[in-house]
């Protein structure tokens, strides 16, 4: 444009040499045709230059870049409309983040464990809860990965934790992703089991004591005439006996369900594990078992019951003898810094197949146990907040009580 007006501006100064007026008007013409030319040429090029800058600020997601009006009303309609595309852009991208602090703080803070998955199953990200259970039980994203979307599992770990584990999925970005969900549910399961077996032993309980004592008052007074008739008076004194063991087989269960709440006191846990020690030492010395016993020099004090304490350990230390044949080792460690007892062995260990039932109610890998041991041990370490754990590995079962 300007090299158009330059050649008019030669022609003419040729054309009107001689002509000063014409030549001056021309020259004039020319200008004013520059100048509308030059304010023609600003119109149409700013809304592009304005077009790129915005297109340049959305590529780099800077929607804080808003244009001043020009005055042109060309200009200043395409700068409106981008000002309030920008103003929507940034408000929806504010609203997104909110939304994902809000997600992410949730997804952090949520007493269920969580787990997101990568588009190849591996951990893409996890909460705190999640990665606490993990740490707990290893194998239970493993064991997840079988289930149906959607569906939800009971997953029983070490025959004592109990987790709902569900699998499901959300679209990120197009793509589906899938996310674990783990809640523990060891309490309500121990609970709805103790409500369960509570009102059968009570039934039970009532029945035998209502049968027993009447039988045996009769068959009492029937042997003071069966005197001179000893097969018979024999045999009478094997019924009441025998009825006898019922009423205190009865009794044992009676016991579980009747425990009271723990009447916790201070209470010194190393002098507790020596008279323990000292206590189980005549079991031990029956099957040439020793103990080793690795405690601190200075008192460690616990809040507990110590009637029932010294009963739950008496009960693990008992299944230790039981499960060493002959000549073995037990030991008895505490660590005050973890705040941790373990009571090995090396006996003849737990099978995998009891491994997930330890701590049922009532479950017993003995031919004639009742299971009332070990489920009066998840009672008592239940009332007391206690975590416990029993277990083989590497040829020495140990059971771990942590005391945190």
């Amino acid at each position: 444009m300007v090299a158009i007006h330059l050649t008019c501006l030669v022609m003419s100064y040729l054309i009107f040499e001689e002509h000063k007026v014409i030549f001056i008007l021309a020259e004039m013409v020319i200008l004013i045709s520059m100048l509308i030319s030059l304010s023609l040429y600003k119109q149409l090029i700013n809304p592009l230059i304005y077009l790129k800058q915005g297109v340049n600020a959305i590529k780099d997601q800077d929607f804080n870049v808003k244009f001043l009006a020009t005055g042109q009303e060309e200009v200043d309609e395409l700068v409106n409309v981008y000002n309030k595309m920008i103003d929507e852009l940034r408000m929806e991208r504010t609203k997104q983040q909110e939304q994902h602090f809000f997600l992410e703080k949730l997804i952090q803070t949520s007493p269920t464990g969580i787990v997101i998955l990568d588009y190849d199953g591996a951990i893409k990200q996890i909460n705190p809860k999640a990665k606490e259970i993990i740490d707990i039980a290893p194998n239970l994203l493993e064991q997840s990965q079988t289930l149906q979307m959607g569906l939800a599992k009971i997953i029983r770990i070490g025959g004592l934790r109990s987790y709902k584990v569900q699998k499901s999925k959300f679209i990120d970005r197009g793509f589906e992703r899938t996310f674990v969900m783990i809640e523990e549910v060891t309490a309500e399961i121990f609970e709805a089991e103790k409500n369960v077996y509570s009102k059968v032993i009570r039934m039970m309980a009532h029945e035998v004591n209502n049968t027993v004592g009447p039988v045996n008052s009769i068959m009492n007074s029937a042997l003071t005439f069966t005197e001179n008739d000893e097969p018979l008076h024999n045999a009478l004194q094997v019924a009441i006996d025998r009825n006898q063991n019922l009423n205190i087989f009865m009794r044992n269960f009676a016991d579980l369900v009747k425990l009271p709440a723990a009447n916790k006191k201070q209470i010194d846990l190393v002098s507790l594990l020596k008279s323990l020690a000292e206590l189980m030492l005549f079991s031990a010395k029956e099957k040439h078992i020793k103990f080793e016993l690795a405690l601190p020099n200075e008192p460690y004090h616990i809040l507990a019951d110590v009637q029932q304490l010294e009963q739950a350990l008496i009960n693990v230390v008992k299944n230790a003898i039981e499960a060493i044949e002959k000549e073995g080792l037990i030991w008895i460690t505490l660590d005050p810094i973890k705040q941790q007892l373990v009571i090995a062995d090396n006996g003849k260990g737990i099978g995998k197949e009891y491994a997930e039932h330890l701590f049922s109610p009532f479950f017993s890998t003995k031919k004639d146990g009742q299971g009332i041991g070990l489920t009066l041990v998840r009672e008592i370490l239940l009332n007391h907040g206690f975590a416990f754990s029993l277990g083989t590995e590497e040829r020495l079962t140990r059971f771990k009580m942590e005391m945190a």
